[in-house]
């Protein structure tokens, strides 16, 4: 819950971002201190969705913001982009070590948008980086079925043996899922 001084912060943020003034981005980079951190992300989004934000303006937020901000654009994507025009913010993400990034980065926009290849590699990247694959979105459904997603586990399973280091259980998880349904 907002503070009184923080939520009217807020109102004037959204009013600004609304009239699309010059002032909102910089209440979007702000957010944290004058709501809180554990309201930042909700913030931003309210602010990106009240600007009506578009690709362009996504990506110089991202390209200019700290983690923080690239996260909440990140997460504000599945509600303003329709297109595979953000897939690069994606794919910026996951080549970070940042796991709140790479977790941002696997919602439902990159669902939709990432290539199988792209995908798959981002699901071995929640591998290599501790990121929990429940935060993929989607996992289930791209998952199913995917023989090279379940060879790339199987070959890492491998190394990660033989190089006498434990496979996460995660792997299993997500091995598990690439079986085909079966028919009735």
């Amino acid at each position: 819950m907002l503070t009184d001084s923080a939520r009217a912060w807020l109102d004037e943020a959204l009013t600004e971002a609304a009239a699309r003034t010059p002032a909102w981005e910089l209440r979007f980079a702000s957010a944290g201190r004058h709501c809180g951190q554990e309201h930042a992300d909700s913030v931003r989004t309210l602010l990106l969705q009240e600007a009506h934000a578009g690709p362009d303006t996504l990506t110089r937020l991202y390209r200019q913001g700290a983690a923080p901000e690239r996260r909440a654009v990140l997460l504000a994507l599945p509600s303003l982009v329709t297109g595979p025009e953000a897939v690069p913010l994606v794919e910026d993400a996951l080549r970070t070590h940042d796991t709140t990034l790479v977790s941002a980065a696997l919602g439902p926009y990159a669902a939709t948008h990432l290539t199988p290849h792209s995908w798959r590699h981002a699901v071995l990247k929640c591998l290599f980086t501790g990121v929990p694959v429940d935060t993929v979105a989607g996992l289930s459904r791209r998952a199913r079925g995917d023989r090279e997603l379940a060879r790339m586990l199987t070959d890492h399973a491998a190394e990660r043996t033989a190089a006498g280091r434990p496979v996460p259980a995660d792997l299993h998880r997500a091995l598990a899922l690439t079986a085909p349904t079966e028919e009735p």
